[in-house]
């Protein structure tokens, strides 16, 4: 085979051969995400020091008897010098403020805040956090969700640890691995959207956090006038609002194993829908460069796909195409190996190709369902 006949789509004069330079194209844009940008967990250490500067644990809990039951000890079992845990009680209809009453008569460091009955802000989480922020004995605020734990008893010690000058502190939280394909999509979505947004906040250009293991300092929420600019989206009380207060400066992540948080999955693909729904909610109203970033990603990841099943049946030699294609997902086996490290999920890599399709395909789902449908309540 001549050589000029191996590169005769260089010339631009077939159809063809503009598909294989897009499909190149896309290739190289995919080669800077997981090489310059996703990189950055792969190859992250931790060089921040440990902080003693007392912290309030804010849980926002709706009905959440049985979860508090089990979950709320692992809190108060926290190796830290001084800490207090403010539980706000967002109008359950079970006996949570029971539960609640009882865990306080145990230890001095819970503080109940009830959300009083008003239909003005009834399902609001963001109006539940923030009165619990507005409550917070202290100037440092750590938050989380009551349907999860920390890994570990020094989970508050890790996600104290700001490096000088930063305010806000991303963190992990994992769901418990089980049996099932649902388990296993859930936790592949989990891994694969932490390495995008720690990555970013490694690269200097943080844009989400998760709600359910998330620090900042409270003058933050108060000079940004806490969730006013998106009080009237359901979602958005952490990635809308990391997304509008963080910056290269402000912003660091810890992914420390004993750093993270564990959440119990939905247990039918139903609730993970709905739950979905929510979270896919508050994409559209991130800033521009980050809906451009992410969406030159998704479009890049979509295009190559098409493109290699496209090419491979019309091109001939198929080294080409195929090697391309192989080095590009051994490429991002690594960085998923790598990754897995810091925040688990070992068990998904060799899936992660087959889960990648399915997202492809399944969030525009999602997105279009949300465009037909609107939810009204956090929980």
């Amino acid at each position: 085979m001549q050589w000029n006949e191996l590169i005769r789509f260089l010339e631009f004069n077939y159809l063809i051969d503009y598909l294989i330079g897009l499909y190149l194209l896309c290739f190289l844009v995919q080669l800077f995400y997981y090489l310059i940008l996703f990189s950055r967990l792969a190859f992250f250490k931790d060089k921040s020091k440990p902080n003693t500067e007392p912290v309030s644990v804010i849980i926002c809990a709706k009905n959440e008897r049985e979860n508090l039951l089990e979950f709320l000890p692992k809190y108060f079992s926290q190796k830290f010098p001084e800490f207090e845990i403010i539980v706000v009680n967002d109008n359950s209809s079970d006996d949570t403020e029971d539960v609640l009453k009882a865990f306080a008569l145990q230890h001095k460091q819970l503080k109940i805040v009830n959300v009083p009955d008003t239909d003005r802000f009834f399902g609001s989480k963001k109006f539940a956090l923030t009165l619990g922020i507005k409550a917070a004995k202290y100037d440092r605020v750590l938050l989380s969700d009551a349907d999860c734990y920390p890994a570990s008893d020094k989970w508050l010690e890790q996600m104290s640890k700001y490096s000088r000058g930063k305010k806000i502190i991303i963190g992990f939280g994992a769901y418990e691995k089980q049996k099932g394909l649902l388990n296993k999509l859930i936790r592949f979505e989990t891994f694969y959207t932490a390495l995008q947004y720690l990555s970013f906040a490694q690269a200097k250009i943080p844009y989400m956090g998760v709600g359910r293991n998330l620090a900042y300092h409270t003058d933050v929420f108060f000079k940004n006038r806490g969730f006013a600019s998106h009080q009237h989206i359901l979602s958005g009380d952490d990635d809308l609002f990391v997304n509008e207060v963080a910056n290269r400066k402000n912003t660091q992540i810890v992914v420390n194993a004993d750093a993270h948080t564990i959440s119990k999955p939905k247990n039918s693909y139903q609730k993970w829908f709905r739950q979905k729904k929510r979270h896919l909610s508050a994409g559209k109203h991130y800033k521009f460069k980050h809906k451009a970033l992410l969406g030159v990603l998704q479009l890049s990841q979509l295009l190559f796909v098409v493109l290699f099943v496209a090419l491979i049946i019309q091109v001939r030699p198929v080294y080409l195409i195929l090697g391309v294609f192989v080095l590009r997902y051994l490429i991002q086996m690594l960085i998923f190996k790598l990754s897995t490290n810091k925040v688990g999920g070992k068990d998904l890599i060799l899936l992660a190709p087959f889960f990648e399709i399915f997202f492809m395909l399944f969030n525009p789902i999602i997105v279009i369902s949300n465009l037909l449908n609107k939810n009204a309540k956090w929980n």
